[in-house]
């Protein structure tokens, strides 16, 4: 089963007509996308957009061997004129299935928002499910067959890429491609960043797929350290890392400092950004978690974990420093760094990057800075992807 992708973008497309942001005015050539539309073995068209005809000649393709056409989302503004020769475009009603001459059957699957979402098996058995911009599927039930090729708005609705994980639609072997690309996110690197953190990537508008096909897409990162000064935005990105995998435990290592209301309000700001479906623990605890089995971890964060530990062994004081805090502190970071090493688990952890700015101007101070300095280095020589954020903005130092 052949999909050609003659539009990857959102439904204004991108760049957004008369749009003067910074993303629109970077979509240029392979970064400019159409509207998505995909078109199945010439046979059937998923989502009429404008130009559709001129998109597929573009491609290599053409619309005259096209037996049905279906929407997939309500269309906003003038009716999309259909090109002479096409049946007129329609739905398939939830749940029900269509089946067309040319073999293909294709299924409506409902979802949480207004649209369809189509899943369509070839003639050859191959399976593909596309969905609309901002949908989700609604009532998977598990276990599911993988679908071969699964095309969805990854960036938009993360949470649905995680239901299809949860459920098994989507499995190691799943080609996952972005579409209903807008201008909330960068074109060009950031997008394919992103994306490759979610196990997906884009292609271009017109390319051809194969469905089934081996395609090269970047591993996840299995441990990842995410570094950067405060309010950068390190936590965010950290958070958006996962947000496409279900059952994501969160490690707070900062505690709920009673009586703390600016505290208090940053750890609600925290919470309100997570999915539903993460659960949170709250410890210093890292080396258990890290030898048991089970769903990816977000540790948040190491800075704070290293103020527990130096309480601990009482670093703060130079003469328990010098009478065995140092060595004990060592062997607490070594532990962690070992943890790290053989851990089965994906692992998201964020630090804070202190060495740049102004030296502390207490010993104590000075102290927690080095530590911290050495701390983050010796467990970014145990991750495979190592970032750096800086203004929201992320920079890869490996990986």
């Amino acid at each position: 089963m052949e999909l050609t992708l003659l539009g990857t973008g959102a439904p204004a497309g991108l760049p957004r007509p008369d749009c003067r942001c910074a993303a629109c005015a970077c979509a240029l050539g392979p970064d400019a996308r159409a509207a998505a539309s995909v078109l199945v073995d010439g046979a059937l068209l998923l989502d009429l957009t404008p130009g559709a005809a001129f998109a597929a000649a573009r491609a290599g393709r053409s619309l005259t061997g096209v037996r049905q056409v279906l929407l997939s989302h309500p269309h906003d503004g003038p009716a999309v004129e259909v090109p002479a020769g096409l049946p007129q475009p329609g739905r398939v009603p939830d749940g029900r299935e269509l089946t067309l001459l040319t073999g293909h059957r294709v299924r409506a699957v409902a979802l949480d928002a207004p649209g369809t979402g189509y899943a369509v098996t070839g003639p050859d058995g191959q399976r593909l499910l596309y969905l609309p911009p901002g949908g989700a599927p609604a009532g998977l039930e598990a276990p599911a067959e993988p679908y071969a090729t699964v095309v969805l708005d990854v960036l938009g609705r993360p949470d649905a890429l995680a239901r299809l994980r949860e459920t098994g639609a989507v499995g190691p072997a799943t080609d996952v491609v972005a579409v209903h690309l807008d201008h909330d996110v960068p074109p060009g690197p950031e997008v394919r960043r992103r994306l490759a953190a979610a196990g997906a990537r884009a292609v271009p508008d017109g390319t051809t797929l194969e469905a089934g096909a081996y395609e090269e897409v970047p591993d996840v990162p299995r441990r990842t350290l995410v570094l950067g000064g405060a309010r950068s935005g390190k936590s965010v990105e950290a958070e958006r890392r996962l947000e496409s995998f279900p059952e994501v435990l969160y490690v707070a290592t900062g505690g709920s400092r009673n009586g703390d209301t600016e505290w208090a309000a940053r750890v609600s700001a925290h919470q309100e950004r997570r999915p539903g479906s993460w659960r949170t623990v709250e410890t210093c605890d890292l080396v258990p978690l890290l030898k048991d089995d089970g769903p990816p971890l977000l540790v948040d964060c190491l800075s704070l974990w290293l103020t527990d530990a130096m309480d601990t062994v009482g670093a703060w004081d130079d003469a328990e420093w010098a009478d065995g805090g140092e060595r004990a502190l060592r062997d607490r970071v070594r532990a962690l760094t070992d943890a790290v090493r053989e851990t089965r688990r994906t692992l998201v952890a964020v630090s804070n990057e202190v060495g740049s700015g102004i030296v502390p101007a207490t010993a104590s101070g000075r102290r927690y800075r080095d530590e911290l300095g050495r701390l983050n280095a010796a467990f970014a020589q145990e991750c495979e992807q190592v970032l750096l954020v800086v203004a929201g903005q992320t920079l890869t130092l490996r990986g």
